[in-house]
């Protein structure tokens, strides 16, 4: 009896364990994996095929479609039970296809093709690429198991051969597509139930081959999607930008707004900026098995949903003439030379802005060089390589010096705020001697040993006399000019919606200490406040403020936020879904005197000064200002602003030519822009202009600085 007392109780032990390992299992399936299993699951009686919404289009103000979509083709990977030797196997196959095909795929993983080296972007001086280094093995998804940071570009590839288990029978170039592709799977949450897109927009030609060789690909379908089409290719291109695969940090920020590891999203322009209204919401269409008989209910498919329109405040017509006459200007510089030997043989680049100077609405907004989103792909390389910076959008996040462009603004600033009269004359010495060590001269005085004699505010701005600008300048003093320049919006964003915006740098105290080691603010000098009165000095603006700041003036003194885009509109019946009114940053108030007169001054640059070889008896009056920016090598930049009408202005325009030697060459672009706004030519561009003396667009002098 003992013995079976003893074993009635080891059994019920027993019992008692197994009773307790099966309430753990289910415990455990139920409770602590139960939304895992729950998926996998559902995914085996739910047969979902998500039916990708088409993106919003993008119009010009007039209704012209830029950006539509076509119809393309995605080669698309399923997880399945496949050995990793297989899945090799495969994506060996079907990157052969891709590749004979020219057909991009996505791979990521930051490491060249042998020999293998570490492939991060340079894109600044602080150690940009350290941090990117630092960040993506700190990210990586076998950071402390195979592959750590002490490891080489070399090491890093043999430790995912090992991971993927790829084969030595395959070439080096195919050991790294291979694991390419797997590592973008991986960073893409490839699983049951999240497939991974090998490639976009992929040809019929390569659909075609994959399909005819079906029984080779397990697991990889074809699946219908939607692709950008431009419909003006290279043409605003900068402000459009593109769209791209979701890249995980974008993943984890849009990923509760429903976006999946393979969705298209803005990466830069419009497309990055209104991103939330160009997105439309994807549909689904199956079937769902019950699991209670035989029974099939055949689910609600739901229809996507496409995006909503973006309306620009562009003028498609008029960004094409903005642009082609840039491209056009800038060769002419180069082939012509200049006056002296080799001016303007290194002008590349340069920046057109056009802005409605009642509204802030931006008409044109042209970048050069440019570059044709449409063979973004496959010229990726040689944009990056280029030394011109074509994908640079340079209207907006390009900075430089306004030269005498900056005068009109310090007219304004002296005759606010009572340090100049209207009708005061003063006379230019050639020399200006306020300061015993620091003695800087006009430009007449430097080309022809002579002066402009004695002059009042309008006639300085016709002959950009800078005698009278340092004296102006000095009775300021650099505060008042800073106040002005934040006023007029000079070193401050302009509001439009583009999110690589910079806002620039008016001349201060401060700056000057931020951009110089070893120095305080007290470290600013009567020779500063000279240099920046005439826009040399620290003062870097983009071409978007030159226009909006020649916009103010033109209105007389009302700032506008710049507008780029005009309404947000629904795709499905074009009611609007949001419209972007006028927006009144500042109001200026400036005396009727004073404004008449700085405008006057303008006009007379273009009736009679340096801008009358373009603009004297041209059919519409126009006040402009011509500048000329010294730089440290190279032939100077052209600037030039100006408005139309000169009674009813209705646009402002500021052109920026890199190494454009002088002012009135950049004054070329603004003159086709006019002909066309004013439609007072049959084509986009005016006639060739005659060459501009040198000697008629005066060069802002920078001496040195007083000490």
């Amino acid at each position: 009896m003992p013995n079976s007392k003893a074993r009635f109780i080891v059994i019920k032990i027993i019992v008692a364990i197994m009773c307790a390992a099966v309430i753990f299992k289910l415990f455990d399936l139920q409770v602590m994996k139960g939304e895992q299993y729950l998926e996998v699951a559902t995914s085996r009686l739910t047969t979902n095929i998500v039916e990708k919404a088409p993106r919003g289009e993008i119009l010009d103000r007039y209704g012209t479609a830029l950006v539509t979509n076509k119809v393309g083709y995605s080669v698309v990977m399923q997880k399945t039970d496949m050995s990793d030797e297989e899945l090799n196997e495969t994506i060996k196959k079907l990157v052969d296809i891709l590749y004979l095909n020219h057909v991009e795929y996505y791979d990521s993983l930051p490491i060249s093709f042998a020999p293998y080296t570490f492939e991060f972007e340079d894109t600044d001086e602080d150690g940009s690429v350290e941090r990117e280094w630092s960040e993506w093995f700190k990210n990586n998804k076998y950071t402390g198991k195979k592959i750590d940071q002490t490891m080489n570009a070399d090491s890093v590839i043999k430790a995912y051969k090992e991971i993927y288990k790829v084969s030595d029978n395959y070439t080096e170039d195919e050991q790294r597509r291979i694991i390419g592709i797997r590592y973008e799977a991986d960073t893409r949450g490839f699983s049951q139930t999240s497939p991974f897109t090998v490639a976009d927009d992929v040809g019929v030609e390569t659909v075609t081959e994959i399909k005819e060789r079906q029984n080779e690909f397990h697991g990889v379908s074809i699946t219908n999607n939607y692709v950008r089409e431009y419909n003006m290719p290279g043409i605003a291109t900068h402000i459009l930008g593109r769209t791209g695969k979701i890249s995980s940090e974008e993943y984890e920020k849009y990923k509760e707004s429903g976006y999946g590891y393979n969705d298209i999203i803005g990466k830069q322009g419009i497309e990055k900026w209104a991103e939330s209204y160009l997105r439309g919401k994807d549909g689904t269409t199956g079937s769902l098995k019950k699991v209670s008989g035989n029974e099939v209910i055949i689910a609600d498919d739901i229809e996507p949903v496409p995006g909503n329109y973006v309306v620009l405040t562009i003028d498609s017509e008029l960004q094409k003439v903005a642009e082609e006459s840039l491209e056009r200007t800038i060769k002419r510089i180069q082939a012509s030379g200049g006056i002296k030997e080799k001016d303007g043989a290194d002008c590349n680049a340069g920046a057109a802005v056009v802005i409605d100077v009642k509204t802030g609405d931006a008409l044109a907004v042209a970048s050069n060089p440019t570059y044709d989103m449409t063979t973004f792909n496959e010229d990726y390389q040689k944009l990056i390589e280029n030394d011109a910076k074509p994908m640079w959008n340079r209207t907006v996040s390009g900075l430089y010096s306004p030269g005498s462009t900056f005068k009109p603004l310090v007219a304004i600033a002296a005759l606010q705020s009572g340090n100049l009269r209207v009708n005061e004359i003063i006379e230019d010495k050639g020399v200006y001697k306020y300061y015993d060590d620091y003695q800087p001269v006009c430009w007449i005085w430097s080309e022809y040993q002579t002066t402009h004699g004695k002059q009042n505010v309008s006639q300085a701005l016709e002959n950009s006399c800078n005698y009278f600008f340092y004296e102006v300048g000095r009775r300021m003093g650099i505060d008042t000019i800073d106040e002005y320049a934040a006023k007029f919006g000079l070193g401050e964003s302009t509001g439009i919606e583009l999110e690589e915006e910079t806002s620039g740098h008016m001349a201060s105290p401060e700056y000057k200490k931020e951009i110089i080691k070893n120095i305080t603010s007290q470290d600013w000098y009567g020779g500063d406040t000279l240099q920046a009165a005439i826009g040399q000095s620290y003062s870097l603006f983009t071409p978007m403020q030159l226009a909006n700041y020649t916009a103010a003036i033109a209105n007389g003194g009302t700032r506008f936020k710049v507008n780029l885009i005009k309404s947000i509109r629904s795709s499905n019946d074009g009611s609007v879904v949001k419209e972007f009114l006028p927006v009144i940053e500042d109001e200026l108030d400036i005396d009727d005197d004073i404004i008449d007169a700085v405008k006057d001054g303008m006009k007379k640059v273009a009736d009679e000064g340096s801008a009358a070889e373009l603009f004297a008896n041209y059919p519409i009056e126009i006040g402009g200002k011509t500048g000329t920016a010294q730089l440290g090598n190279g032939s100077n930049n052209a600037v030039f602003i100006a408005f139309a009408p000169f009674d009813d202005p209705e646009i402002a325009v500021a052109v920026v030519l890199e190494h454009g030697v002088r002012g009135t060459n950049a004054g070329d672009v603004a003159k086709d822009i006019f002909n066309k706004y004013f439609n007072l030519t049959e084509g986009a561009a005016a006639t060739e202009q005659p060459e501009v003396p040198a000697t008629a667009e005066p060069a802002s002098t920078n001496n040195g600085l007083l000490r």
